[in-house]
């Protein structure tokens, strides 16, 4: 089964902490939020991630790669002229989603 990780916000609530970190990428217990997320789906045998992505794509993009370092598939698609909400960028990655899916 397949997840998609909705990456996208600014954080806008965070700052200072995301003017130069997307929300995700906000460490918790020295790691970032969204491997705590990639973790707990890989528990759940969850091994393919798309994470829609908006504010600083390259961040995350960066850190997670192809995803093996993390025993996950990473998938991105980004958001590039303004974020399109919950519904929008599972819509926008549709094409992807040809099963059951989770989003987190």
């Amino acid at each position: 089964m397949r997840a998609v990780l909705m990456a996208g916000g600014s954080g806008t609530r965070l700052r200072p902490l995301t003017c130069d970190l997307p929300k995700p990428m906000v460490p918790i217990l020295n790691r970032p939020i969204a491997e705590h997320i990639i973790n707990l789906l890989k528990r759940h045998q969850i091994t393919e991630v798309i994470a829609t992505l908006h504010y600083l794509p390259d961040v995350l993009r960066d850190y997670f790669q192809d995803g093996s370092d993390f025993g996950v598939q990473m998938t991105y698609a980004v958001e590039e002229d303004q974020p399109l909400g919950t519904a929008g960028c599972v819509k926008n990655i549709a094409e992807l989603l040809d099963e059951n899916f989770f989003s987190h």
